[in-house]
């Protein structure tokens, strides 16, 4: 098997077996000891148990080959999956927020160290597999599996919460403040607001993507300058290049000297193709389009035989 997809599979189920463990941990204890924000935290793990399976799954099918129906690959099915869990981001927002606000018109309940130290272990885990998710991610060139990054960080933005939250709450106990014990339901809107913002970012990426948005204007002029280094290309008409998952697609029309052979022709286009992959291993396919180029007494002739 592919090292690569070993690891990347192997991120991807670390991350939805650790969900599904803290779901169930933060409920239990929210239910237990009445933490609004604890509770709304572990509702929110479980829509990342179902973000996890969508990355797992979208993964598995962007790694299939090329096939008839599908002469580019089926590396969009990473991003597709990307939007389904900003999507669940969302919706979890919305919940915990939702919720968050009606706690701040009811009695506040009895904060419990237990459920701050449920708190305090949801944060160090996710910050653990916030790392070490998007350190495998950027690797592979994952999508699913940045999206899945991005997923834990917003938990651990609901930790963080929850903590301060919980502790405040206690804190309230302590010193007879009653106000303080409301630290536990804001502390669960500024969750809300932070995780809507996260998946505001990921939807707008997936959209670009899904629209076929030409990459990053720096990353457009290196494959450019790639281009140009190529002996027999005079200058580039046109450069295009979209992602497309995991992998990057480059569309080139270049003008050669006019009175090269076809066989010349094909050489300098299958350098440029190799030039490029060969520097970044992310392209998967450059696709190289040749116009004729003339001295520059011979401008006139350029719009005549040019597309």
């Amino acid at each position: 098997m592919n090292p690569e997809k070993t690891t990347g599979n192997l991120a991807a189920w670390i991350s939805l077996v650790s969900n599904a463990v803290l779901t169930a941990g933060k409920i239990a204890v929210g239910l237990l000891f009445q933490s609004g924000v604890l509770i709304a935290d572990g509702i929110h793990n479980a829509g990342d148990v179902i973000a996890s399976a969508t990355a797992f799954g979208s993964m598995r099918i962007s790694s299939k080959p090329a096939d008839e129906d599908h002469p580019y690959g089926h590396g969009k099915a990473e991003v597709i999956g990307a939007g389904a869990v900003a999507v669940i981001l969302i919706l979890a927002a919305l919940y915990i927020g939702y919720h968050s606000l009606a706690a701040l018109f009811l009695p506040p309940g009895e904060a419990h160290w237990i459920a701050l130290a449920a708190a305090a272990v949801s944060l160090i885990w996710k910050q653990a597999l916030y790392f070490y998710t998007m350190r495998v991610g950027r690797k592979l060139n994952s999508r699913g599996l940045i999206a899945t990054a991005y997923d834990h960080l917003a938990d651990v933005y609901a930790s963080v919460a929850a903590v301060i939250g919980i502790g405040l709450a206690l804190l309230g106990d302590y010193l007879d403040n009653r106000y303080l014990a409301y630290g536990d339901p804001v502390a669960g809107l500024i969750v809300a607001i932070l995780v809507l913002k996260l998946a505001v970012h990921m939807g707008r990426d997936t959209v670009d993507v899904l629209m076929e948005k030409n990459v990053d204007p720096a990353k457009l002029d290196d494959y450019a300058r790639l281009v140009l280094s190529v002996p027999g290309v005079k200058r580039i008409d046109r450069l295009r290049a979209r992602e497309h998952g995991q992998y990057v697609l480059i569309d080139v029309r270049v003008s050669v000297p006019a009175e090269l052979t076809v066989q010349d022709g094909h050489d300098i286009g299958k350098q440029i193709k190799q030039t490029i992959m060969h520097r970044y291993s992310n392209v998967d396919e450059v696709l190289v389009h040749l116009n004729p180029w003339y001295r520059p007494d011979k401008e006139e002739e350029v719009s005549s035989h040019s597309l």
